[in-house]
């Protein structure tokens, strides 16, 4: 087995994790800018693309990588090495075929999307310059499914850091030059009226409105770009690797079944999880547009009261009326960006644990499966609680530290909906672990339920709220957070009946959330004395009280012993941490 790195949960799950948050710093290095450059209209428009790609990427390839995983890990466990390289090469046939068609399809409802759906056209260029990722990613997704089975999570981590720089340079130089073309041309007309992209402009803020869909597009072109070069790492590295298995463990392996036979095993275990996931991605979709279509008639029937509820930051960024609900909907993005930073992180613990689990499973060993599914909780619920609660302590001094500096305006409305998302951030954060699990036991039918009813929650509170004049866009989040509640609910009770284990709730659950509701409490508490009462700065104020915060999160959570042996041993010198930790009477 030399040429494959065996990972347990933990050092799996901490090699995505470090991944996905480097990723994460390099997302949050580009979009910083990125609205910096483009406003929160243009912000609008990239998010609006995005709302159209989510679904139908999910769509099309939701499914495939958790059964290659799967079904890679079970015949490895199984000694069947033959047969879980044929599982690679008929998922590669299969990945092909269907990133193909999901294109093709993107670019079909790009311009009836855009111009009837959610009555913006200028998004078109955005959603075709969007449209290869499908392609791009699920040939991606084809290799980290299959190295995600063999317990290595090296690749698929690497080809996440490059699709991010890819992104990050590419998208903002893109971005700048388009901006920077459109200024130029109105700038060379001197006053006089003038076309910027197709569109008659005169004014400054006429010229930006028409810049802006087009500086988004080449925003997203980066994206595309960046999801190539993650490919090609992929495919050159498996060339050169000289593939996962020896030569030995092949030579010893039984007969593979067909290419058929696979096809129709991998089949079987991805569309039950695909309908799932396309419940929820469909469901996604008709939120965002009833979101911007909501916002569009509350703008419609109170127009008044929505300009004068933001008029400071409608007036500080210079917004014409008809890109209100645009520039409404852009906010909405930005804290939607930090809120889906922690299930980010916690969505690695449920790709690490679907190959251990799925053959604990199968071999009916208990034991493992109840550590695996107890360990899945517990480190999910340490992560997303103090983040939780301590973005909620200070969501708008978070806001006003990333764009308060370029983006005043949207700080202002971004900061309150990002505290509406963040307090109930231990469901978002646990909400695909659970789906995963439930995946690797045989249950794919349980989260295809749940986020059905989830779904239905979303649209409905969508359409109730965020057509309401008086509560427009603020009325989101609190439609995320039913649906959310539900499926997590439903989810949980359904893993402990199909597998009888009882998690220990006082160890996963409440230990975390008394010592995040602490933390969060110390940081704004911190964050007042330090900026209210001494007047230090916002940058200065906001990062010492995530740094109080940690700390007192962290002496919190050994006094109520809350750190299992396999959480600490996790963590570099993790042996001797927890020798000591375990002698001082600290280790849960």
């Amino acid at each position: 087995m030399k040429n494959r790195r065996k990972q347990t949960l933990l050092s799996a799950a901490t090699v995505l994790v470090i991944s996905t948050a480097l990723v994460k710093v390099i997302g949050a290095v580009y979009k910083i800018p990125l609205v910096w450059l483009i406003g929160g209209t243009g912000k609008g428009y990239f998010q609006a693309a995005y709302d159209i790609y989510t679904p139908l990427y999910t769509i099309s390839m939701a499914g495939l990588p958790v059964a290659i995983s799967r079904l890679v890990s079970e015949n490895i466990a199984a000694n069947k090495f033959r047969q879980a390289q044929q599982v690679f090469k008929t998922a590669q046939k299969l990945f092909l075929f269907v990133g193909l068609f999901g294109t093709a399809l993107l670019m079909l409802v790009a311009l009836p999307y855009s111009k009837f759906l959610i009555k913006t056209p200028e998004n078109f260029v955005s959603i075709l310059a969007i449209a290869p990722c499908i392609f791009f990613c699920c040939i991606m997704s084809s290799y980290r499914g299959f190295y995600e089975g063999t317990r290595n999570m090296y690749p698929t981590g690497i080809s996440q850091i490059i699709e991010a720089v890819g992104k990050m340079i590419l998208g903002l130089i893109l971005s700048y030059i388009t901006m920077w073309y459109g200024q130029s041309v109105f700038d060379k007309a001197a006053g006089q009226p003038v076309k910027i992209f197709g569109t008659l402009v005169q004014t400054q803020e006429e010229a930006l409105s028409a810049m802006y869909p087009y500086a988004a597009a080449a925003a997203i072109l980066g994206v595309t770009i960046g999801s190539l070069c993650g490919m090609l790492y992929l495919m050159i590295r498996e060339k050169l690797s000289g593939g996962a298995f020896t030569r030995e463990e092949l030579i010893n392996s039984p007969e593979p079944l067909s290419a058929k036979e696979t096809g129709r095993g991998i089949v079987k275990i991805a569309v039950p999880i695909a309908l799932s996931s396309m419940v929820l991605s469909i469901s996604n979709f008709i939120d965002a547009i009833t979101v911007k279509n909501r916002l569009a008639y509350a703008m419609e029937t109170g127009a008044e009261t929505i300009k004068q509820m933001f008029a400071s930051s409608l007036a500080v960024d210079n917004v014409l009326d008809a890109d209100i609900p645009t520039y409404l909907y852009g906010a909405y993005g930005l804290a939607i960006d930090l809120k889906n930073l922690i299930p980010t992180l916690t969505m690695s613990l449920g790709i690490s644990v679907i190959p251990l689990l799925a053959a604990a499973w199968s071999q009916k060993d208990k034991k493992s499966a109840k550590t695996n599914i107890e360990s899945v909780l517990r480190i999910t619920m340490l992560i997303g609680m103090p983040a939780g609660f301590g973005m909620a302590a200070l969501s708008t001094p978070i806001m006003e530290l990333l764009y308060g500096s370029q983006q005043p305006g949207l700080v202002e409305i971004a900061g309150p909906i990002l505290f509406a998302y963040a307090l109930p951030m231990a469901f978002y954060a646990v909400s695909t672990p659970l789906t995963n699990m439930l995946h690797a036991v045989n249950r794919m039918d349980v989260p295809l339920k749940s986020m059905l009813l989830g779904s239905i929650t979303k649209i409905v509170l969508n359409f109730v709220l965020v057509g309401n004049p008086s509560i427009n866009i603020k009325g989101a989040p609190y439609s995320s957070f039913a649906c959310y509640a539900v499926i997590v609910i439903y989810n949980l009770i359904a893993l402990i009946k199909e597998t009888g284990i009882r998690p220990n709730f006082v160890s996963t659950i409440i230990k975390p959330m008394f010592s995040g509701a602490l933390c969060g409490v110390v940081a704004y508490g911190v964050y007042f004395l330090v900026n209210g009462k001494i007047g230090i700065g916002n940058t200065i104020s906001t990062v010492v009280s995530i740094g109080c915060g940690a700390v007192i999160y962290f002496i919190s959570l050994l006094f109520v012993k809350g750190f299992a042996r396999d959480d600490v041993e996790m963590l570099p010198k993790g042996k001797q941490i927890a020798k000591v930790l375990e002698k001082v009477g600290l280790l849960g």
